[in-house]
């Protein structure tokens, strides 16, 4: 019989096996401001029930689409599996998106429900009209009388619905069921059995489906939480220096922002075991600083390479030792039993060792479908094959190298990725560099320093004396970046930024 990773029961099952373990916050939830930092399984789950209840009091029944968007928090998340604890099923949409572009997405959802707050319900235009109705945080009570069934679905209907990157254009809404999210959740559970039971700080976007396999996960093995929302370092350090979590995971650009606590007084990140990785391929310099900092015997960085419509393909383990040698572009190898993984050419036929083509991926844990776009869906497979959207070469053994995104492919550079990796190990001063297609078809880097200071030209020149031509690097202030939920650079909106800004100092 098929099985199901159903998000609603999550929690549940956990309060039951180890309902008094700690799940640590660093802000209140917006559904329970009065109930503080502090909590457990146990506390956490109750909070699901009630959310269930004054959901179903509002109106919400099984098998509506209940659109979430409001003020990044944790709650977000106990919202999702409050949603599919009565059977219907919660859409994800991100704090950071364009009131524009989630107006968008309402309509190509079935006439959802909106649970939203007071800010962001002001700047959407017309919700009522195209949603069943706008239920706004803190929820209305429910009756202490009211009764709520507990539904379980079939495990390949729909059970939850989160939007890719948007790295180009406006996301698109991936359709998960639940029989897929357990394919994914099953190696995600083997591969974490050796930090079972280790406290867990995970700093990540609860809209993306990662956050729903992390806590299944980690509830599982009743490791103690410590779920954050900040990712600034001077709010971060004193948490992991107070709590110790064997087990980190946030974003790549958030762990280079974090390199910052490998010096810290505390020593923060001193008790790491395992460091996770996913949503972006990670700069060898910041895995170096991560293991650096780490005083366990032998501490690791997992990364695991995929998106939004597969979950993880490719897997790759980086020690101390390997870290200090490796190659950047290496995402890893497909995961035994559940992924395979090949590249292949225009036509669709299977690329020699070395050469580079398009990415695809066969799994189990694949999306069932994008929600008002199945044709959109349809074109990305290859029979039972489904293209990434990235380009990248394997080796004889089997190793998956990424080299570009499709679509941010430069021809006058083998690998935009492998000279910012080598730029961010030559410049210790860089928090990020984006090499975006200039309108002469020179590169223009973009830089940002990290410390915000003006870099220095002569230690860029020197840096990339022996890297392909590039025109003078533009600077930018990071929060200043076009940023995806999960902090991945949106390569195109930022060349038509530099663009335009470009045609205005033309005149």
């Amino acid at each position: 019989m098929a099985r199901g990773f159903h998000i609603g029961d999550m929690f549940h099952q956990a309060a039951r096996r180890h309902g008094h373990v700690a799940v640590i916050l660093d802000r209140p939830l917006d559904v329970a401001t009065s109930e503080g930092t502090w909590h457990t399984y146990t506390s956490l789950a109750k909070i699901v029930d009630r959310l269930a209840a004054q959901l179903w009091t509002a109106g919400v029944r099984t098998g509506h689409q209940v659109a979430i968007h409001k003020a990044d928090n944790v709650d977000i998340a106990l919202l999702a599996c409050a949603v599919s604890r009565i059977g219907a099923v919660p859409a994800l949409l991100s704090p950071g998106l364009d009131p524009a572009v989630v107006d968008t997405l309402l309509t190509r959802l079935e006439r959802p429900w909106l649970v939203t707050d007071q800010t962001k319900l002001s700047q959407l235009t017309d919700p009522t009209g195209r949603t069943r109705g706008v239920l706004s945080i803190p929820l209305v009570p429910a009756p202490s009388s009211t009764k709520v069934p507990r539904v379980r679905r079939g495990v390949r209907r729909p059970a939850l619905i989160t939007h890719s990157s948007g790295t180009t254009d406006v996301p698109k809404l991936a359709v998960h069921c639940a029989e897929a999210l357990w394919n994914r959740l099953i190696p995600q559970k083997i591969m974490a059995l050796p930090v079972r039971g280790e406290t867990a700080a995970l700093c990540m976007s609860f809209v993306h489906s990662r956050f729903y396999h992390a806590l299944g996960v980690f509830l599982s093995g009743g490791s103690p939480l410590l779920l954050l929302v900040d990712h600034d370092p001077a709010s971060v350090g004193p948490l992991l220096a107070q709590w110790r979590p064997g087990v980190v995971e946030t974003h790549p650009n958030t762990f280079v922002l974090w390199e910052d606590l490998a010096d810290a007084d505390e020593a923060p990140l001193a008790n790491v075991r395992c460091f996770g990785s996913t949503f972006d391929a990670i700069h060898p310099r910041t895995v170096q600083r991560l293991l650096g900092a780490s005083r366990r015997s032998f501490p690791w960085l997992c990364q695991l390479y995929g998106q939004s419509e597969t979950g993880p393909v490719a897997v790759r383990w980086f020690t101390r030792r390997g870290a200090a040698r490796g190659n950047g572009r290496l995402v890893g190898f497909g995961i035994p039993g559940f992924t395979k993984i090949r590249v292949t050419d225009d036509s669709g036929r299977p690329c020699k060792p070395g050469d580079v083509g398009h990415i695809e991926a066969r799994t189990r844990g694949r999306i069932l479908t994008y929600q008002g776009a199945p044709e959109r869906y349809a074109a990305q497979l290859n029979g039972e094959w489904w293209r990434m959207g990235d380009l990248g070469r394997r080796s004889r053994w089997g190793g998956l190298s990424l080299v570009d995104r499709e679509i941010d492919r430069i021809d006058s550079v083998d690998s935009n990725l492998a000279v910012e990796d080598v730029l961010m190990s030559r410049l210790a001063e860089l928090r990020e560099i984006i090499l975006i297609p200039g309108l002469t078809g020179t590169p223009v880097p973009v830089v940002c320093t990290r410390t915000g200071t003006a870099l220095d030209l002569d230690r860029w020149r020197a840096a990339t004396a022996d890297l392909p031509q590039m025109a003078e690097p533009q600077q930018w202030a990071f929060d200043d970046l076009p940023r995806t939920s999960t902090w991945k650079i949106k390569r195109v909106t930022l060349a038509h930024m530099l663009a335009a800004e470009s045609t205005v100092s033309n005149g």
